[in-house]
């Protein structure tokens, strides 16, 4: 059996160890020869090796599938494991205390302080505006140039659905109940 059967790149064959020819400098045939007979072991060991591999993936596959581990449930447990990994680690530790000091720093009290005033002041001027458009609004809806305007809808309206539903071109009494 030769080198190239196992992928191991070499050109070397035991002919060529047996001939002579090839050989690196300061090798002899026979430590060539040798060589060359415990690379094909080393060879053969690492495809009995992958062999055994193989099998032993195939009987772990097979276990699980038995023990109902789907390879989501397995992606959840080293999710779980990678972040408590994590949340132990320095680096988190020395965050998570560099973030509490923070929260309990005057300067961060002053500024969230500072942005619960901002806000509160925000919703007071927004719920006046909504206040004063609304008040502006019925003012409007009870001026006369938008009384005139509501009476010329409505008319128009009962003489197109009047016609649709085959009555005459009269115009309707006013009711109260307007959509406007």
């Amino acid at each position: 059996m030769d080198s190239s059967e196992h992928g191991t790149g070499s050109s070397m064959t035991s002919t060529d160890v047996a001939s002579g020819g090839n050989l690196p400098p300061g090798l002899t045939v026979e430590e060539a020869e040798e060589l060359q007979l415990e690379l094909t072991k080393v060879d053969d060991e690492i495809q009995t090796l992958r062999q055994v591999l193989t099998a032993k993936e195939r009987h772990a596959a097979e276990l699980k599938r038995r023990l109902g581990l789907s390879p989501l449930s397995e992606l959840k447990q080293n999710f779980t494991k990678g972040w408590h990994e994590v949340q132990c680690s320095n680096a988190y530790l020395t965050a998570s205390a560099t973030l509490e000091d923070i929260s309990h720093s005057d300067a961060y009290k002053r500024t969230q302080e500072t942005l619960s005033q901002a806000g509160q002041m925000t919703s007071t001027v927004f719920s006046t505006m909504g206040s004063a458009i609304r008040n502006r609004l019925g003012e409007m809806r009870s001026s006369p140039s938008f009384k005139s305007f509501e009476d010329k809808v409505e008319n128009m309206k009962y003489k197109v659905m009047g016609r649709s539903n085959g009555e005459s071109d009269h115009s309707p009494q006013h009711s109260n109940n307007t959509p406007f």
